[in-house]
């Protein structure tokens, strides 16, 4: 079945793989996405989002602009040495003639829940500051909302931006104990089953190799996300953080080890600031049911996801009017 769903990213390299991801799915429609900062400003996310739903055919979803600072203190800067300047590994792509929604990006998503009750599915992909500013719109969106899935936060591994903490959880500790806190079903999809998953160059050349504009213009994109991540792995490939999230949440992926547990987000100003700290004690008696406990964390797959990521990506049908694949501006250092 086609579920609607909302979607809130910050549009860099993964991000825009998530997208692409969802559009391709049967299982997934898009009604609408918002735009925060994190791997780049809110305006520049929206912006690539805009360019990105030119390329695939799909200018008709809105868009709407989110928070640029997160709950508490101001926007850092984002992660250039990760993403690029542009946030898209300084691909260019044709600039789209559609414009930002008039409503923001909470609102969007408030106005969705209401129309779809019971039904909307929200997949966040960014800092959760949208989400936190739509529960303080609404605070009854917990019960419309069928479900948030959420990549973030690190349960068993260690954080990606702290020791402890992931960046979109450490980008807004605030928002996301919020979001966290509120009564609705979470699956949190965290570091320890993202870093995982790896894209391999094998498999980005098979993107690259694509007479799609859209695949092909995300395996340049991979080219930069690739050289950040070959000082993590060793080799060139990346991890799947977004559109691993995405998969989970159209449920065309299966975790084997997902226990449904509490979470809570250190909020404090020490060296655990961010961190999603997961009652995970179960794990020695087969995770057993937790009263009250409302959040799915993703440990880990049952199978290899990206066989099938890069399988769906090169079967995205695209429309004969789309404009020519993008051209990679420079190849950084």
């Amino acid at each position: 079945m086609t579920s609607p769903f909302y979607l809130d990213c910050d549009t860099g390299i993964d991000d825009a793989l998530a997208l692409a991801y969802l559009l391709a799915s049967p299982q997934a429609d898009v009604r609408g996405i918002g735009a925060v900062s994190g791997n780049v400003s809110a305006a520049v996310g929206a912006r690539n989002t805009l360019d990105l739903l030119e390329l695939a055919g799909h200018a008709h979803i809105p868009v709407a602009l989110g928070a640029h600072d997160p709950l508490s203190g101001s926007f850092g800067g984002g992660a250039p040495h990760v993403h690029g300047s542009n946030g898209i590994g300084e691909v260019t792509l044709t600039t789209a003639e559609a414009h930002l929604a008039s409503e923001t990006a909470p609102e969007m998503l408030v106005r969705l829940a209401h129309e779809y009750p019971g039904t909307l599915r929200v997949l966040a992909i960014g800092p959760l500051t949208n989400i936190a500013e739509a529960l303080r719109l609404d605070p009854e969106l917990p019960g419309l909302v069928e479900e948030i899935t959420i990549m973030g936060g690190a349960a068993l591994a260690p954080g990606n931006i702290t020791r402890v903490a992931e960046a979109n959880i450490a980008n807004d500790p605030e928002a996301a104990a919020l979001v966290l806190a509120a009564d609705w079903n979470v699956t949190l999809v965290p570091l320890d089953v993202t870093m995982a998953n790896v894209l391999e160059e094998s498999h980005r050349q098979e993107l690259l190799a694509s007479s799609l504009p859209v695949p092909k213009a995300l395996g340049e994109m991979l080219g930069y996300y690739f050289r950040f991540y070959e000082g993590i792995y060793g080799r060139a490939c990346s991890a799947m953080h977004d559109p691993l999230a995405a998969a989970l949440a159209v449920g065309a992926v299966t975790a084997a080890v997902a226990p449904v547990v509490h979470v809570e987000v250190d909020t404090t100003s020490g060296p655990g600031r961010g961190q999603t700290i997961c009652e995970l004690r179960g794990l020695y008696m087969d995770y057993p049911e937790q009263l009250g406990a409302r959040c799915r964390v993703v440990l880990s797959l049952e199978d290899d996801f990206a066989p099938h990521l890069v399988e769906t990506l090169l079967a995205f049908g695209v429309s004969e009017a789309i404009p020519a694949a993008p051209v990679l501006l420079s190849q950084p250092n």
